[in-house]
């Protein structure tokens, strides 16, 4: 799969799982929503319950940037299957900032319910890379 196709079908997806780690290298992997513009894939704290306010995600990419996002899809069909991930370094982009209302925005169009309420994430990502079952799967 090449990086633009990856990008491609990364950006298509719904939802990704953001891994990060902490100074002791412990993951941490959690869902979020997302969007994509270019090399720099937007996630937010939306306004779900969440069992705390100082988010371990935030606080590991503090300590380490270095983190990866994961799409994937299943099926019965295993030539259907494919996976997609985004390895890049994170940043937490201030509120008042432009970029944090353009990240905004962009989840929005994407998520009608959408509603944050916390810390903007932006993931600059040095590496496009993924994997299909079958040629024909790997295109679409």
């Amino acid at each position: 799969m090449t990086p633009y196709g990856a990008r491609r079908r990364f950006a298509a997806a719904r939802v990704a799982r953001l891994a990060t780690a902490d100074t002791a290298g412990r993951p941490h992997i959690v869902p979020v929503t997302f969007a994509v513009d270019g090399d720099v894939v937007y996630s937010a704290v939306d306004a779900k319950p969440k069992r705390a306010t100082a988010l371990k995600r935030l606080a590991n990419v503090a300590a380490n940037p270095a983190v990866a996002l994961l799409v994937d899809h299943y099926a019965d069909d295993w030539n259907e299957l494919w996976w997609v991930r985004a390895d890049g370094a994170a940043r937490v982009v201030d509120r008042e900032d432009r970029e944090a209302a353009h990240a905004l925005s962009l989840l929005a169009d994407r998520y009608p319910d959408f509603a944050a309420r916390g810390a903007v994430l932006a993931v600059d990502v040095r590496r496009w890379s993924g994997w299909a079952a079958s040629a024909a799967t790997e295109e679409s």
